[in-house]
């Protein structure tokens, strides 16, 4: 692989939604990108002291003996600064994450891996602060009515057309995919939604509820 591709390859990884990861339960029918919850973790990772974030994964858990459950597994890889005992480092680490996980975000989490894979006398340089920030996502315009419900609903940032139109209609039911404020939580978010749509979909049609974004 050359340089480019490998460029070209981390980009795509960084874009793209990555797999939908159960907000709850999987019963709930609510649902974000990986993507959004890596930006979350990584934020989350970033603000403890002496970690320089690498790789993150989430995915489920081996929990077969609850296969309902929603139970995720996050995987962190990170750089460790001197200057604190890595112990104390890893724990402070995994109760963040943990934390802005399921009190943030709502994820039910089986368990918490980290790997240290390199150990840096001094944090790298900060990113230019007066760099111009890339243009956030635009919101599509919409007159669907299940979408002007959802829009009306507290912590809603805007629907978004990520995984497609913002509202799909289908024979198993009715999906919203939309952007989640900053600092409201997922979860009781998709859950207003879910109540809130169910009120206009057609009777007894399924709501599940899709949150592609942070804003």
């Amino acid at each position: 692989m050359t340089t480019s591709d490998g460029w070209t390859a981390a980009v795509r990884d960084r874009l793209a939604p990555g797999r939908l990861l159960p907000l709850g339960t999987a019963a709930e029918e609510a649902w974000i990108t990986e993507r959004a919850v890596r930006g979350a973790l990584g934020r989350t990772a970033a603000a403890v002291r002496g970690v320089v974030p690498g790789t993150l994964r989430i995915g489920p858990a081996d929990a077969p003996d609850a296969p309902d459950s929603g139970a995720l597994l996050i995987t962190a890889s990170f750089g460790a600064v001197a200057g604190r005992a890595l112990p104390e480092l890893t724990r402070e680490l995994r109760a963040a994450l943990l934390a802005a996980a399921e009190d943030g975000l709502g994820l039910v989490v089986d368990a918490v891996d980290l790997r240290v894979t390199e150990l840096l006398d001094t944090a790298p340089p900060e990113p230019d602060a007066g760099a111009a920030p890339p243009p956030g996502p635009t919101s599509p315009a919409t007159d669907d009515p299940v979408a002007l419900a959802a829009l009306g609903v507290a912590g809603v940032a805007a629907v978004t057309d990520t995984l497609g139109p913002p509202v799909r209609r289908g024979p198993d039911g009715v999906r919203v995919e939309l952007a989640v404020t900053a600092g409201a939580r997922p979860l009781d978010v998709a859950r207003a939604v879910r109540t809130t749509v169910t009120a206009v979909a057609p009777e007894g049609a399924a709501v599940t509820v899709v949150v592609s974004d942070l804003r």
